[in-house]
């Protein structure tokens, strides 16, 4: 999304740093896809949302101008704000359940939703963006610090999001943090839950565990360290 009227166009230092830095996106998304190869994929069939959760908009620009196009965040308001400020046309994801009082400000910037786990959001996106992309997002370990629905009621709950005016595209996961043979087992059940449901999409995998949602059967990846370096922190905006 284009900045406002009152933006200024970037001194030359502020452009050396964006060519910098997309550089740096530019030879790390290479990487990346050298592994997904590695993993047995085409690089191309997998689709790459870059996560900008605690880094600035100039990270969002650096990542458009290496060829990114798929931009995912956590919180409303860091959404909004990074859209704002970011140059180039970029397809914002919103990863992660969403309150229901903030969907109809998302709504007109986001193009997928990633973390629907609950009917009340699924009719909150519905009623706000007739067609929007969804996904339901299913807490496959059991973790209670986790959000997502239960496994035994994923069925259920795609059931009724089908019975709504959207494109229910597939599922999403989080693996276990450090636990690479429980993400494969939580990710391998996923895609088998979505081959039975005849869903075309599997949003598996972040930095640590990508290789490994990958060879299980990923489509979309959520990549955040892995592309921009460390996280230095959320910038202080409101959620």
């Amino acid at each position: 999304m284009a900045v406002g009227p009152d933006a200024q166009a970037p001194s030359h230092s502020g452009v050396a740093a964006l060519t910098a830095g997309a550089a740096a996106v530019a030879d790390r998304l290479e990487g990346i896809r050298r592994r997904v190869a590695g993993a047995g994929r085409d690089p191309d069939e997998v689709r790459i949302v870059a996560v900008t959760k605690g880094f600035g908009p100039e990270a969002v620009d650096a990542a458009v101008t290496a060829g990114i196009r798929e931009v995912g965040e956590n919180y409303a308001q860091e959404l909004l704000f990074k859209a704002e400020k970011t140059q180039g046309e970029v397809g914002w994801h919103f990863l992660g359940p969403v309150q229901r009082n903030k969907v109809s400000r998302l709504a007109p910037v986001v193009r997928a939703w990633h973390g629907i786990d609950r009917v009340v959001a699924a009719e909150a996106v519905a009623a706000a963006s007739p067609g929007a992309e969804v996904l339901v997002q299913v807490n496959v370990a059991g973790d209670v610090s986790k959000a997502g629905c239960r496994p035994e009621d994923v069925d259920e709950l795609v059931s009724r999001c089908r019975q709504l005016p959207l494109d229910l595209s597939g599922l999403m996961a989080v693996g276990p943090a450090g636990d690479v043979d429980g993400s494969r087992r939580c990710f391998r059940w996923l895609a088998d839950r979505a081959r039975r449901l005849g869903l075309r999409e599997l949003s598996i995998g972040m930095s640590d565990d990508f290789e490994v949602a990958v060879a299980e059967g990923a489509t979309t990846l959520r990549l955040g360290r892995v592309i921009f370096g460390p996280r230095p922190g959320r910038p202080s905006v409101e959620r």
